[in-house]
């Protein structure tokens, strides 16, 4: 079973404080602070790196599903917009739009709704974000 890893660290209060994220073993490093999110700060946030994730293991996961039915995508590329507010007076992921673009040569718009609402449920990152419970997918047939 594979495991992967990232870390994070923050110094300060909330409000000047800051942090670094390091995904892996440093395959990535950035810095994250209350600004970049919640309001327009410039580094990256842990929603954007949720986001990426989910995007990467839909896309995959997506690919994985239609080649076993022998239906080889050209491309997939996914975004994910991830919205994070106040609900109940706390913090909370509450919606996240999954946007797929995919060139699939000799299937139909119908066809890939099944197969992508498919990968929308079953992609591990999905799962693992259920408790989002709004997660929104609209897929496009590109080609």
């Amino acid at each position: 079973m594979t495991v992967s890893n990232s870390s994070a660290t923050w110094e300060g209060s909330l409000t000047e404080g800051k942090g670094t994220m390091v995904v892996g073993d440093g395959r990535y490093e950035g810095p994250f602070t209350r600004a970049s999110r919640f309001a327009d700060g410039a580094e990256t946030n842990p929603e954007e790196l949720i986001g990426a994730a989910h995007a990467g293991c839909y896309s995959m996961f997506l690919s994985a599903l239609l080649s076993k039915d022998g239906h080889v995508p050209t491309r997939i590329h996914t975004t994910a917009n991830v919205h994070i507010g106040q609900v109940d007076g706390a913090p909370t992921i509450h919606t996240i739009e999954l946007n797929c673009e995919a060139d699939v040569p000799g299937i139909d718009d119908a066809t890939l709704q099944d197969y992508a609402e498919k990968a929308k449920v079953g992609c591990p990152v999905s799962k693992a974000l259920a408790s989002v419970g709004n997660i929104q997918l609209t897929a496009t047939l590109k080609g």
